[in-house]
Formats: C-alpha cells, structure tokens, sequence
C-alpha cells in the first residue's frame, strides 16, 4: 500500500497495488475529511495520466487522476450523491424559526 503526498487541494491518496504492480485507489482524503472506496466504476488511460472513476462511501462520484511519472494525484470531477447533505436538509437556528 503506497500513500501519496499532499496536493493542492491536500488530496492524499492511498493505494493498494495488486499482482501486476498497478496501484488501485482504496481510500483519499480531502483536508481531514476521508473518503473509503467503495467501488472502481471505470479505469483508463490517457497519454500521461491514468484515470479511476470511483464511488465513495458518502455515495459520491470521483475521477482521480495519476501522473505516473511524478506520482501526483488530482481529482478532476466529483458528483454529489444522495447521501451528501442539501441547503434544504439544514435546519435554520430556532432564533430565525
């Protein structure tokens, strides 16, 4: 299992590389929130990044991307799911009700 340093967004990544060496997202972090995958929904290739469309356990979608030369991780796309919380769900402090 490798960990990933600290990006811009202070993305951390930790990963599990299986039989060929091909390391597979198993879990990120984003500041002190953590993210656990729950499933890899898509992977592939481009010309210097690999990519992992993944499902996190807060019901959201992902797409991280690697540079394998440098190691880096970014997230290029994240989609709510149904179980992130909406501007309805929270409640207004009973001073404004």
């Amino acid at each position: 299992m490798t960990i990933s340093k600290p990006n811009s967004l202070n993305l951390r990544v930790e990963c599990y590389a299986g039989y060929r060496g091909e390391e597979t997202p198993r879990r990120f972090s984003l500041g002190e929130r953590r993210i656990q995958v729950e499933a890899v929904i898509d992977r592939w290739l481009g010309p210097d990044h690999r990519y992992f469309k993944l499902q996190g356990d807060d019901g959201g979608l992902y797409i991280l991307r690697h540079a394998s030369q440098t190691g880096r991780w970014d997230m290029v796309m994240y989609q709510a799911g149904l179980d992130a919380p909406t501007v309805e769900d929270r409640q207004e402090p009973e001073s404004l009700q």
